[in-house]
């Protein structure tokens, strides 16, 4: 009985390699989309509400989550909401770099995912008016995987605050 192994790889390894270069593919062209509708969600939005200011941050990749902190504020003055999102964001940022940290990073991140939710909450909150559909919204953009989110945003972005 010949049991030998060939350590040279077969036409099903390029076959799996290419099914993973193009799910890669597919993801990247996804993740870009999506960042590209919360850009202009987020820009428009701002500029709709009275923080032309800071709209343009929505473009650039990671500082973009200081305009949802600042367009959740419930301060008054542009001076106390660019305060109050920057903290914010400083916190979340914090959080993602300690969640890199084996062991408290686990904690980190179960923080930063519920600031993200809330403050997804206080977006769908400030758009509606109403905590029962925030709530619901917030479900559906888990279920839906953002896709709730995106559409939503699209449809309310021209529309001042309701609250």
């Amino acid at each position: 009985m010949n049991m030998s192994y060939s350590t040279y790889p077969s036409e099903y390894d390029a076959m799996v390699g290419g099914f993973f270069v193009i799910f890669l593919f597919i993801a990247l062209a996804l993740a870009l989309l999506g960042y590209i509708i919360m850009a202009v969600v987020y820009y428009i939005t701002a500029k709709t509400n009275g923080l032309q200011e800071i709209a343009f941050m929505s473009w650039i990749p990671i500082v973009n989550i200081y305009v949802l902190f600042a367009l959740v504020s419930d301060k008054e003055t542009l001076e106390e909401i660019k305060k109050e999102a920057l903290k914010w964001t400083l916190i979340y940022i914090g959080l993602l770099i300690v969640s890199f940290i084996p062991i408290i990073g686990f904690i980190a991140s179960i923080a930063a995912m519920v600031i993200g939710i809330y403050y997804i909450y206080r977006l769908f909150y400030r758009w509606t008016g109403e905590q029962g559909m925030s709530i619901l919204f917030v479900v559906l953009t888990f279920i839906t995987g953002s896709i709730f989110l995106y559409i939503y945003g699209l449809i309310k972005m021209k529309k001042p605050f309701v609250v």
